[in-house]
């Protein structure tokens, strides 16, 4: 691969360096050696990783995971019966996104959380865009994560989806796709501020004379937002993080948010609600509780309500916020808006709700519950990517390309007998990064999970959580399936 020369006093890479060698085999890069001269920046951090020794680079990298681990930066995967707690691999070569890349993520994703509050209020109220037949009335009404118990009631600035996730990859000329949208209680946030933090204690001369937005601050934009929708008349405003305890995969990230909001950590037996209103139990007595940034799914969130013999709850939350007394986030019901097959009318909601074409375009998603769909699937088994609408965390998908004769004839069977619940995907040529592997640095694919804060407005955390697949070849990226991360640096 050719080094071009930098603009500016930046002098070109070195031909010897640890980026020595490094292909991206045809992928979209955007740490390629030749980006050096699409900024002066860029041009500097290049330069400074090819001047980083490998094995130096090696024993950082094992103790970056030991900081870790120490540290308590870890997830759960309830599948292996053989690790309680892991620590989420984290790749030491960061993911470097131009100013004017960023801008057109944020204002993309901005765009898309706003078309997804549109949608929820009027899914809970006047269902127009389901009688104008712009999106099929029984794909959101049969959903099982549709609430019925929000038909008609009134959120804060219309805010249904406070903290959003929308995933997004590039293809192979570097355009921006969302690959879905996470608008329930979207995960991994911690990791980008823990990321950065490493970083900066491990590797603090590669940011010398580089201005990189910061992300330090998310915890005081999200409980700012949690202020912004707590009720009228409160003085003070008491926020709480509702968790269900330290046997869910992220509780690490419940602690850490805790912590970074500055609000109390509580799980369903510290409040009680009395006359419509919430308390929080404490050894002074029970406390006025007015905002819950919750991470219990709905069906738990209510005994009252849902699930009768749910321990994780509160009962009678429901009545408290219907009452206007509290405020939650995310409001109850919001899973009908990143549901997969849902996804695939974004582009449609957006248009109808805002007037606009989409900044970022969805990837090509066929929904199988629609004849046509169902049939190109099936004959196109072997190209495609097939996921079940409501699971997340990459499970229960079929890689066509790299799957098995007898894999997709057993997966065709599934998709037969219960179309409704897949879409399809062609395989995207997801962008790569050098990362550090056995062998040297070589191309990994990625994805982007910036995350959305919306109150009053909304604010895009810069950057985001850089997901890797870390096995050779491997598209999958996430952790639950052996996935790490990245710090994603946004060029100021």
């Amino acid at each position: 691969m050719k080094l071009q020369a930098l603009r500016g006093d930046v002098p070109a890479l070195p031909a010897k360096g640890l980026l020595e060698g490094y292909d991206s085999n045809g992928f979209f890069c955007e740490l390629a050696p030749w980006r050096a001269e699409e900024s002066r920046e860029l041009g500097l951090i290049l330069r400074r990783l090819n001047g980083v020794d490998l094995k130096d680079l090696r024993r950082q990298a094992r103790q970056v995971d030991t900081d870790l681990y120490n540290l308590g930066v870890t997830f759960t995967v309830y599948s292996d019966k053989d690790a309680i707690d892991r620590v989420l691999p984290f790749d030491v070569i960061p993911r470097v996104l131009l100013r004017d890349e960023w801008a057109t993520v944020e204002a993309g994703v901005i765009q898309r959380v706003a078309a997804i509050n549109h949608f929820l209020w009027d899914v809970y109220h006047d269902q127009h865009i389901l009688n104008d037949g712009v999106v099929p009335r029984d794909l959101v009404l049969g959903n099982p994560n549709y609430r019925p118990e929000m038909t008609g009631f009134d959120v804060k600035f219309g805010t249904y989806a406070h903290i959003a996730g929308i995933d997004i990859v590039r293809d192979e000329t570097g355009r921006f796709l969302v690959l879905e949208d996470n608008a329930r209680t979207p995960s991994g946030v911690s990791y980008v501020v823990e990321n950065r933090r490493m970083m900066l204690r491990s590797f603090p001369d590669w940011m010398t004379d580089v201005a990189v937005r910061p992300v330090d601050d998310y915890g005081f934009r999200l409980e700012q937002a949690m202020l912004e929708i707590a009720p009228e008349g409160v003085d003070a405003p008491q926020v709480v993080l509702l968790s269900p305890g330290i046997y869910n995969s992220a509780y690490f990230e419940h602690v850490f948010l805790a912590r970074e909001m500055g609000v109390p950590l509580v799980e369903g037996r510290d409040l009680v609600v009395e006359d419509d209103r919430v308390f929080m139990k404490t050894l002074c007595g029970p406390e006025p509780v007015h905002a819950i940034y919750r991470r219990v799914d709905d069906q738990f969130l209510d005994p009252e309500v849902f699930r009768p013999d749910s321990l994780l709850g509160v009962p009678g939350l429901m009545r408290a916020w219907r009452k206007g007394n509290v405020a939650i986030a995310n409001a109850v019901g919001t899973g009908v808006a990143d549901d997969k097959a849902v996804y695939a009318y974004m582009p449609r909601m957006i248009r109808y709700y805002l007037d606009e074409d989409p900044i970022l375009d969805n990837v090509e998603t066929h929904i199988c519950r629609e004849p046509e769909a169902l049939k190109y699937t099936l004959d196109h088994l072997g190209e495609l990517v097939v996921k079940p609408v409501g699971e997340s965390g990459g499970y229960g998908i079929l890689m066509g390309p790299k799957a098995s004769r007898a894999e997709r004839a057993a997966f065709r069977e599934r998709l037969k007998k219960r179309p409704d619940n897949y879409i399809s995907q062609p395989v995207v040529r997801l962008s790569v990064l050098p990362t550090l592997t056995r062998t040297g640095i070589g191309p990994r694919h990625v994805d982007l999970r910036p995350y959305a804060v919306t109150g009053r407005s909304t604010w895009v955390l810069p950057g985001g959580l850089t997901r890797v697949a870390l096995p050779k070849g491997s598209l999958i990226v996430n952790s639950s399936q052996g996935g790490g991360s990245k710090d994603t640096w946004v060029l100021a």
